[in-house]
């Protein structure tokens, strides 16, 4: 699968920059209207192409994130026969993203890449065509991310750490068990329909609805609401406030250390149905992030309830928070040092208790920024928990000790 979807791409590329009339020179136009969310374009024309009448524009681009890690955990939820503590250990390649972006007409925007290191429907990391009939006023169908999280809407190659918070992609705890999986706080990337734009460059706006089944299902597969009536979808919406005008997509840049940005935001969603029509989720979220020269800071808070369908016959509501801060500063132009602090209540307002982890990691930018190095190391706490028990099942599947090493490269 993985082989023909390259030699799909391969076979596009080909075909397209044979029929380029002549490499594009980077304009201001292209710059602002060239997005993909993985890394950023801007200025990057070494392998772009546009058609003479300057109506067509495209740019293949790649990412690769290769990555030694190390993880430690604690004795609890070992198995008797093995007591090895040290698990999920060694080389990993999270992302081998092949794709390309490009502009059309003055007024279409559109983006696809592969992540050729998954497999299944995630595969195909994001795909979709962007309408822009004004700044104010564009239209998205497709797969891409949802309005939700900004650990998530920047771009995928200018994170301060290699990894989202661990509040953001860890599965909740439930009490008991039901015919559901236990979800995730963030939502990711999935497919759907969204209506955006930048209001007088300064307020963006984000109303969408989704399949809300995530980034591992490329089909339609949802239902009508038994509790409601209405299509069983993930309906999504955020508002972010830019007084600054629009912060940019990273989170550091070594080519943008003289800019001053700032960002409010706040996010909300209902995925009626969610989880094999277990629950109705909705989720909540606010957001904060400042650009300052060198500096970077940015930090969130955010939370799930899930309220159980009908005929489940579970009537309380189980609620779920996490939140983060995170910072880096340049103190060179190749060198970064970050460090994150982060917290969850996994097992949901009803029971005490909650995660803490402390995260300290160093950015070292070779060649521009086309070269990243990235190294950190993680701790997890458990805080306020009643027993050593109910602490030892709240951080379950979670290592104690994390440290990791990761190279990447993108054109």
């Amino acid at each position: 699968m993985k082989q023909i979807s390259l030699s799909l791409i391969l076979a596009v590329i080909s075909l397209l920059t044979a029929n380029a009339q002549e490499p594009s020179k980077t304009t201001e136009k292209n710059e602002n209207y060239i997005e993909n969310d993985l890394i950023s374009l801007s200025g990057k024309d070494g392998i772009s192409f546009q058609t003479k009448a300057g109506d067509f524009l495209f740019k293949p681009y790649v990412l690769i994130q290769t990555r030694a890690q190390f993880n430690y955990y604690d004795d609890e939820g070992l198995s008797l026969m093995d007591q090895d503590n040290v698990l999920n250990s060694g080389f990993a390649i999270p992302y081998a993203l092949v794709g390309f972006a490009g502009t059309a007409f003055d007024k279409i925007t559109y983006n696809i890449a592969l992540n050729t290191a998954a497999s299944g429907a995630a595969l195909l990391n994001q795909a979709w065509i962007d309408i822009n009939l004004k700044s104010s006023l564009r239209f998205r169908v497709g797969k891409f991310k949802t309005p939700y999280n900004q650990a998530y809407l920047v771009r995928l190659g200018q994170t301060l750490f290699p990894t989202p918070p661990t509040s953001m992609q860890t599965t909740v705890n439930m009490p008991f068990g039901l015919n559901s999986v236990n979800p995730k706080i963030s939502t990711g990337f999935d497919i759907g329909v969204q209506m955006h734009g930048l209001v007088k460059n300064k307020i963006d706006y984000r109303v969408g609805i989704f399949n809300g089944t995530g980034i591992g299902t490329n089909r339609a597969t949802n239902t009508l609401s038994d509790d409601y009536g209405i299509p069983s979808l993930l309906y999504a919406a955020r508002l972010a406030y830019m007084p600054m005008g629009p912060m940019p997509l990273h989170q550091g840049d070594p080519n943008d250390l003289h800019n001053y940005k700032m960002l409010f935001a706040l996010s909300g969603s209902a995925n009626i149905e969610a989880n094999a029509e277990s629950s109705n989720d909705y989720r909540t979220g606010i957001e904060f992030a400042v650009l300052k020269n060198r500096f970077y800071f940015n930090a969130e808070a955010y939370s799930m309830t899930m309220n159980y369908v009908e005929r489940q016959k579970t009537a309380p509501l189980y609620t779920y928070w996490g939140s983060y801060a995170q910072a880096g500063y340049f103190i060179s132009k190749r060198l970064q040092p970050t460090v994150r602090v982060d917290f969850m209540d996994r097992n949901s307002t009803k029971e005490k208790g909650y995660l803490m982890t402390n995260s300290i990691g160093l950015n070292y930018y070779i060649i521009g920024n086309n070269l990243k190095l990235q190294a950190y190391y993680e701790h997890l706490s458990k805080l306020g928990h009643e027993t050593e028990f109910e602490a030892n099942d709240d951080d379950n599947g979670l290592a104690e000790h994390k440290a990791m090493v990761q190279l990447q490269f993108s054109f």
